[in-house]
């Protein structure tokens, strides 16, 4: 079992300031393209990397419970396994599909900003309405007038 804090290093210490990864624990994770580019705007590239994040090998023994991609951004809904950190899946998540999504794009180098922002669901926090807000983004947005009208989501309770 693993229980690990993340400690201060230079740039995006406040995002990893006191972030604590336990096993069982559901996290609602978020992470921004570099620059906020809206790569992801392009169906084919979103769709590259929504295959690299749910590439299985990836995810190891986490469970991604609920994700929606945005044109420059990414909201994961996941529950930590016992073999990694929650930094350490993401990095693994993140780096997959920049791979994926590179590949179509014809480019080399980072997709991501290099942090990420998460959010430990409290107990009282219900799991299936924090999945309804996170596949709601797109609405919210005002990309489509329905979570079925956008392309790049999914989540366990369906």
């Amino acid at each position: 079992m693993h229980v690990s804090t993340s400690t201060t290093r230079r740039g995006h210490a406040a995002l990893r300031r006191g972030r604590i990864s336990l096993p069982g624990q559901i996290y609602h994770v978020t992470a921004v393209t570099q620059g906020r580019t809206p790569y992801f705007a392009n169906f084919h590239v979103a769709w590259a990397a929504v295959g690299g994040f749910l590439h299985p090998p990836i995810l190891g023994d986490a469970k991604l419970l609920a994700w929606v991609l945005m044109p420059d951004h990414v909201h994961w809904l996941l529950q930590l396994g016992y073999e990694a950190p929650l930094d350490r899946v993401v990095a693994r998540m993140k780096s997959a599909a920049s791979l994926y999504a590179n590949r179509v794009l014809a480019r080399a180098g980072p997709l991501w900003a290099p942090a990420f922002h998460d959010h430990a669901l409290r107990r009282d926090e219900h799991v299936p309405d924090v999945a309804r807000y996170i596949v709601a983004n797109p609405v919210r947005a005002g990309l489509v007038d329905r979570p079925g009208d956008y392309p790049f989501w999914d989540h366990v309770w369906l």
